[in-house]
């Protein structure tokens, strides 16, 4: 679901993200995270109890926080990518669920670094 996030905050127009209250109690509150994130690279967005509205447009350069969340540091990754780039803090939880994400983002041309 972060990667959803990231692609309504990149699409035209307002996205809807409803009935997904179960994203608040995964490895992080994903929706809180997501959100928080997104707003900080110039998103849009209207975090509600059980999901968001998200108004589409373009990102900006932005250091963001992935909540300790493997699938938000991914997501947030990709975000960079497609907008002005961004420094994700505490990624070295991505290997819980795609421990090869650095070299296969690396190889789909993403600029990934670590800096710790």
């Amino acid at each position: 679901f972060p990667i959803l996030f990231v692609a309504a905050a990149l699409a035209e127009g307002e996205t809807m993200i409803r009935g997904a209250e179960e994203l608040r109690a995964k490895e992080s509150d994903r929706i809180a995270v997501m959100a928080k994130a997104l707003r900080s690279m110039g998103a849009a967005i209207e975090e509600r109890p059980d999901g968001a509205v998200i108004q589409g447009g373009k990102l900006r350069f932005a250091s963001v926080d992935s909540g300790g969340d493997h699938r938000c540091a991914m997501a947030l990754a990709v975000a960079g990518a497609a907008g002005g780039g961004c420094e994700v803090d505490d990624v070295d939880n991505v290997a819980t669920s795609y421990p090869a994400f650095p070299s296969h983002g690396r190889d789909l041309g993403l600029r990934l670094e670590a800096t710790k």
